[in-house]
């Protein structure tokens, strides 16, 4: 998605009073702290404690997929808590999983952390990963991973999906005709991280106290797009929803609609035309932010897919627009070329 620029702030997950650092405590006991907070996947045969876990594929396949989020291009801890890292770790990997039109079955998480983090850290991060289980896939879990000593903080994923029978929901299947759809709200968590990089600028080093001020002052949809950049919540179970209607392709918004939509278009074949007042509808609050924004933004982890024309849409999802012969992104029947949202290799 679009990151903003601000100065660079020093803040670390210093230890609390009476807390010992990572380093002080050292791995065996930070994990012994942190693993019976993971959550168990139901298909579980042999979790943490060995050199790998042994997870069941009742489909004789599974789907797979990986992100890494680092702290600095992804994430500040300014404004950003341990349990908050964790939750987001988690979801963006589980939205993946979802645009395949799979149910997520287990996933493998590696953490580096600085030594001088407080001992209770990792603890909240397994925290914050349970809760996103919880929340967005129960009976997916955390089935162990790695932990290594770094001076930023980074997190990497590996998360596993079940097909059940059926086949995966590509990117490649969309046909002129289709109507476009979306599941999950859009423009939200750009419009949230625009809301803390204005905190960052207007308080120089923002802590926690400055965020919790930020927030009592927020208006309700001001706070739902914070808590969209922090802890996106990815309508998860509408990827299996939208594999039983028929869609023909779907992918996880996480870098723009726009850009997301691009790459639908080149992998299909076709053209992808959003209707500019359907897109501001759905947007809801976020419309107010303005129509280029919602197209550039991303981290949502909405779901956007394509349907057979007659098809009934399943879920939460709603049309924005449709497919048509030709090429690229078109905005109301022209062709759209600003598509903005995030490409880790352009900068911030």
């Amino acid at each position: 998605m679009t990151r903003l620029r601000c100065r660079s702030v020093e803040v670390s997950w210093a230890p609390r009073t009476g807390q010992r650092t990572l380093a002080e405590v050292g791995e065996d006991a930070a994990l012994r702290a942190a693993l019976p907070l993971l959550p168990a996947s139901e298909h579980r045969l042999l979790g943490p404690g060995d050199d790998a876990a042994v997870i069941a594929a009742p489909d004789g396949r599974y789907v797979v997929t990986g992100d890494t989020m680092i702290e600095g291009p992804d994430f500040r801890l300014a404004w950003t808590t341990p349990a908050d890292v964790g939750w987001k770790l988690v979801a963006s990997n589980l939205a993946d999983v979802a645009a395949m039109g799979a149910s997520p079955s287990a996933l493998t998480v590696s953490l580096a952390l600085p030594g001088e983090a407080g001992e209770s850290v990792l603890a909240e991060i397994a925290t914050g990963m349970r809760e996103a289980c919880a929340a967005l896939a129960p009976g997916c879990g955390v089935e162990g991973g790695d932990l290594a000593r770094s001076p930023i903080v980074v997190g990497a994923a590996t998360a596993f999906g079940d097909l059940a029978g059926r086949e995966p929901v590509r990117r490649s299947g969309a046909r002129p005709g289709d109507v476009l759809a979306v599941s999950g709200c859009v423009g939200r968590a750009a419009r949230g991280l625009e809301l803390l990089f204005r905190l960052a600028i207007d308080e120089g080093h923002p802590d926690r106290a400055a965020l919790d001020r930020l927030r009592a002052a927020a208006r309700d949809s001001d706070l739902a797009a914070i808590d969209a950049q922090l802890r996106p919540r990815p309508p998860i179970a509408d990827g299996v929803r939208a594999a039983l209607a028929g869609a023909t392709a779907m992918l996880d918004v996480s870098d723009g609609l726009a850009r997301d939509a691009r790459r639908i278009a080149l992998a299909s074949g076709v053209a992808i035309d959003v209707d500019g007042r359907l897109l501001l509808e759905t947007a809801g609050a976020e419309g107010d932010w303005g129509l280029e924004r919602i197209l550039a933004g991303g981290e949502d982890h909405a779901l956007l897919a394509t349907f057979p024309p007659a098809a009934v849409l399943p879920g939460g999802f709603v049309p924005i627009g449709r497919v048509e012969p030709g090429d690229g992104v078109l905005l109301d029947g022209r062709r759209y070329d600003a598509l903005g949202g995030w490409d880790p290799f352009r900068g911030e």
